[in-house]
């Protein structure tokens, strides 16, 4: 404990029914006394060791009424920290924490920034003379009350208003604060729309379509930002009381961050759309390789960007906001468990974000690669943070989860060579000539469209496999872009089995006589 040698000399004797003999007992007293408007007996709850002696009696209650002004419109109150004993010793604390069994001289109430400046509000244990110990507002806070009130008390505006404006409703608001709170809300809704409609009219109006797809990009972040604007300056001109100034403080720092995040984001997004047309079917072309690659590096580099942001971001909000104090609890004492409830929730979007960084780094897919993933043959149309979008040839597009399209193997067409071999297996008897098949299948070959195709000395006919129906004959074709070679290998096995069925038609055997239950 602090000890002095007196402790408010010129207020005189503080009344034996006030409870001054834990820090629990100090706040109620003043919150009590607030009540009755009976700050005279409230400046016995300060320390005003740094005020005159004989200006005590005076400024004393003036002191203690602009203190309960500030704490009630800027403090949420932790009562479980306001231990209800004279030693302020929590007898619940942890081992681990650092008051665990110990008594205490000074117990932190709340932190107050100006100017970004803190100004910490106490309540200190003191011993004056022979008296018992009694906790009160240090005399550090004490000094502070003017300033803190001057910035953060009642303002100009609100004291101009009637007297039952200022009376208290419910919920510890006052009727102007409930009057009030809808009309901010209509107001920065009110300008939301404006701001909305009028980039809306501004991007109709762009001569180049470039300009127009910026403007619309920028009208959620300048909504957002307008709403938080409005909402910041009549919050500046009313100052509300201790729960809503705790939820508006952090709301206003994440919407500032919020909407410099999502113009960031929404202006670069157009910058690279410009830059690279991922849509672009030139992009799937053999001849496109580098671009693909830039195009994949972009979308690597935009999704750091993205990340470093957002963290970015957090930590302002969490900082500029002291969002931790603000519901209540210590970011020291729950660390641990909101450690692991936050990685719990989140452990399968960051798997997720470092897979999509890791394909984007060893280039394994490409945006514009063609793939045959589970069957199906697809473009790679994004690389996203959490899912890679594939669109199949038939048109259907695959959102594929990241962890599980790089748990998965697949084949990428595109990767290095260009051209790639389709393979067709048929199904003939053993008395079939494969000499035969294979001067039809180069006949068939020398009809198709030779830029889709490899050179003749590429393709070619063997006999691969044989069981009791009869041989395999699989017809390997090159081809030129893997792009297409899937729709020519369609091609070709259509004109192939038609050449074949006309040479069966001449009395030639080419295809086992097989019961489909043999088949099966």
């Amino acid at each position: 404990m602090f000890e002095e040698e007196a402790l408010n000399a010129g207020l005189g004797s503080a009344p034996e029914a006030l409870d001054r003999s834990s820090p629990r007992g100090t706040m109620e007293a003043l919150l009590d006394l607030a009540d009755i408007w009976d700050f005279d007996q409230a400046a016995h709850l300060l320390d005003l060791a740094n005020i005159p002696e004989e200006s005590q009696s005076e400024d004393g209650p003036d002191l203690a009424l602009k203190l309960f002004e500030v704490i009630d419109r800027n403090v949420v109150i932790n009562w479980a920290e306001l231990i209800d004993r004279p030693d302020g010793m929590d007898a619940n604390a942890t081992t681990n924490s650092a008051v665990a069994g110990q008594a205490r001289r000074s117990i932190l109430l709340w932190v107050l920034t100006i100017d970004d400046r803190p100004y910490p509000i106490r309540i200190d244990r003191i011993k004056a003379g022979d008296a018992e110990p009694v906790w009160v507002f240090s005399a550090r806070t004490v000094s502070n009350i003017e300033k803190l009130h001057a910035e953060l008390g009642p303002s100009p505006m609100e004291k101009s208003l009637p007297s039952w404006a200022r009376q208290d409703a419910f919920w510890n608001l006052m009727w102007w604060e409930v009057i009030g709170l809808p009309i901010m809300m209509l107001l920065a809704a009110l300008g939301g729309v404006v701001i909305y409609k009028g980039l809306t009219r501004v991007a109709y109006q762009a001569d180049r379509d470039f300009m127009t797809r910026i403007v619309r990009s920028t009208r959620i972040p300048a909504v957002i930002f307008v709403t938080t604007s409005i909402v910041a300056i009549i919050s500046s001109v009313f100052v509300f009381s201790g729960v809503i100034s705790a939820i508006i403080t952090p709301v206003l720092a994440l919407g500032y961050v919020l909407s410099i995040l999502i113009l960031v984001i929404n202006v670069i997004d157009r910058i690279i759309d410009q830059l690279v047309q991922f849509d672009d079917e030139d992009l799937k072309s053999v001849d496109q390789d580098e671009r693909r690659s830039l195009a994949t590096k972009i979308a690597l580099a935009r999704r750091i960007l993205i990340v470093v942001i957002f963290f970015v971001g957090a930590g302002i909000v969490l900082t500029e906001a002291n969002m931790f104090r603000t519901f209540g609890f210590s970011l020291l004492a729950s660390a641990g468990a909101m450690t692991i409830i936050l990685g719990f929730a989140a452990r399968e979007i960051l798997s997720n974000i470092m897979s999509s960084m890791q394909i984007a780094i060893n280039q394994s897919a490409r945006i514009g690669d063609k793939v045959l993933y589970k069957d199906h043959i697809c473009h790679v149309e994004r690389i996203n943070f959490t899912y890679v979008q594939l669109r199949d040839w038939t048109g259907v597009r695959l959102i594929v989860p990241v962890t599980e399209f790089v748990a998965e193997s697949f084949e990428n067409w595109t990767l290095k060579e260009a051209k790639m071999y389709r393979l067709i297996a048929l199904k003939v008897r053993h008395a079939a000539d494969v000499s035969k098949m294979r001067d039809i299948f180069f006949e068939v070959i020398k009809e198709m469209d030779a830029e889709e195709l490899g050179t003749e000395d590429e393709h070619m006919v063997v006999v691969t496999d044989h069981d009791v129906f009869g041989q395999e004959v699989t017809f390997g074709l090159s081809c030129a872009d893997p792009n297409t070679s899937f729709m020519v290998e369609c091609d070709l096995r259509e004109r192939l089995i038609k050449r074949l069925q006309e040479l069966e038609e001449t009395g030639e055997e080419i295809f086992p006589d097989a019961a489909p239950a043999e088949g099966a």
